[in-house]
């Protein structure tokens, strides 16, 4: 079963994502982006799902920190956000982002838009 971190700072949030994936995935989540690079020492991810506004470190500020560290300089990251600004999804790609979803999102799509992202 493929591993997912979903970092996002709202409970009710990662309370859903959770139920979405849990059937197909096994999920890890965290709250800011320190605890997501801290689960990120302790094991490897399939991909890793991100919001972008969260307290102590953001999503983009992750997202760099990511793709600094060799045990995840590839895995695929889905920003999940209610962001959706040009400049904003062109900042995430240049900092390795493998793509960009906007809340609210489509619960049923989830699953396939994280297998086009590890394929």
């Amino acid at each position: 079963m493929k591993q997912v971190l979903y970092v996002d700072d709202a409970a009710s949030m990662r309370k859903l994502v959770n139920l979405v994936l849990q059937n197909h995935y096994q999920v890890t989540l965290a709250s800011n982006g320190v605890e997501g690079l801290e689960k990120i020492q302790q094991q490897d991810f399939d991909v890793i799902i991100s919001d972008v506004n969260m307290p102590i470190m953001d999503g983009l500020g992750f997202l760099e920190a990511l793709r600094q560290l060799e045990r995840s300089r590839f895995t695929p990251v889905l920003m999940l956000t209610t962001e959706a600004s040009p400049e904003l999804k062109m900042r995430g790609r240049e900092l390795g982002a493998t793509g960009w979803i906007v809340k609210p999102f489509d619960p049923e799509k989830l699953p396939s838009l994280i297998e086009r992202a590890c394929s």
